[in-house]
C-alpha cells in the first residue's frame, strides 16, 4: 500500500499530507474563537451597543443630577459621585448580558458547534477557548465604560465646583471596579448560556439575576431584606464600583469582599455550563 502511495506522489508531484488528528492546540482553539466572535455581527453590535447606551445613559444622569441639584460643593463632595458618574453601568450590564448569552448560544442555534467540536474534539479547550476570549472583551470594553462614563461625569460635576478625577479617595479603584462588574455580567450570562443553550432563556435568567430579583426582595419584610439584600448579586457586586460603603440595606459588605460574593455566582454559573458542554450532546 505504502509503495502505490510514494508511486502515485513520485507521479503527481504532490506530498500526501497526514493523516487530521483532531487534535488541535489550546493556541489553535482561542484563534479559532477570536475569529467566530469577530466575524458575528450580533455580538459585535451588542458591544457597541453596550458602550453607546452606558456611556449616554451616565452622560444624561450627570448632566440631569448636577444641572437640578442645589446642594453645594461641599455637600456634594461628601456624596458617591464616582458611582453616580458610572450610572450607566446599570443599563449597561443588561447589555453586557446579552454578548455573553450571544457568545455561546448562538452557535448552538445556527448548529455551529458541531462544526466547532469536529474540528477541535477537545471540549474543554473548545470551552475554555471561548470563556478566555469573552473574559478579556468583556473586561476591555467594561473599563472602556467605566473610564468614559467617569471622565464625562468629572466634567459635569466640575461646573458645580467639584473637583473629582481618579485621584481623588477610592476613584480609580471603583472605575476599575466598574469594568469588572460588568465582565462579571458576561461570565454569568456565558455559563448560563452554556447550560441552557438558550438566547431568550439565557437572557431571562441573567435578567432576573441582576435586575428583577432586587425588586421581589423589596416586597419582603425589612428583616428579610437586611438578610438577602447584601447578597444579591447586584447589591454585592455594585460595592466593588462604589466609594463609600455604609450599614445601610444591601451595602455591608466593602468593595472586594462584595466583588467575591458576585463572582461565585458567575463561578457557579460557569461551572453548570461546563458540565453541560462536555457531557450533553452537541
Amino acid at each position: 500500500m505504502s509503495t502505490i502511495t510514494d508511486t502515485r506522489s513520485t507521479l503527481t508531484g504532490l506530498t500526501p499530507l497526514p493523516p487530521a488528528s483532531g487534535r488541535a492546540g489550546f493556541g489553535g482553539a482561542l484563534r479559532s474563537e477570536w475569529t467566530k466572535i469577530r466575524s458575528v455581527k450580533s455580538t459585535v453590535w451588542t458591544l457597541a451597543a453596550a458602550i453607546i447606551i452606558s456611556v449616554g445613559i451616565s452622560t444624561l444622569g450627570n448632566w440631569g443630577q448636577a444641572s437640578h441639584t442645589s446642594l453645594s460643593a461641599a455637600d456634594l463632595a461628601r456624596r458617591d459621585l464616582v458611582q453616580r458618574s458610572m450610572f450607566g453601568i446599570m443599563l449597561g450590564q443588561l447589555v453586557m448580558v446579552v454578548f455573553g448569552a450571544l457568545a455561546i448560544t448562538s452557535e448552538y442555534a445556527t448548529g455551529m458547534v458541531r462544526t466547532s467540536l469536529t474540528a477541535q474534539p477537545r471540549r474543554l479547550h473548545v470551552y475554555f477557548a471561548k470563556l478566555v476570549i469573552v473574559t478579556v472583551i468583556a473586561f476591555v470594553v467594561g473599563e472602556i465604560i467605566s473610564f468614559a462614563s467617569f471622565l464625562i461625569g468629572t466634567h459635569f460635576w466640575a461646573t458645580k465646583g467639584v473637583d473629582l478625577s481618579l485621584s481623588s479617595h477610592g476613584a480609580l479603584q471603583a472605575v476599575i471596579g466598574g469594568g469588572l462588574y460588568l465582565d462579571g455580567a458576561a461570565l454569568l450570562a456565558f455559563g448560563v448560556g452554556a447550560a441552557l443553550r438558550h438566547t431568550a432563556g439565557t437572557i431571562t435568567v441573567g435578567v432576573f439575576l441582576l435586575f428583577v430579583v432586587s425588586i421581589i426582595v423589596n416586597f419582603m419584610p425589612d428583616s428579610w431584606q437586611a438578610d438577602i439584600d447584601k447578597y444579591l448579586p447586584a447589591n454585592a457586586g455594585g460595592q466593588v464600583w462604589a466609594t463609600q460603603h455604609t450599614a445601610d440595606v444591601g451595602t455591608a459588605f466593602g468593595a472586594w469582599a462584595g466583588f467575591a460574593v458576585y463572582i461565585c455566582y458567575a463561578v457557579i454559573a460557569l461551572l453548570a455550563g461546563l458540565l453541560v458542554f462536555k457531557r450533553k450532546d452537541a
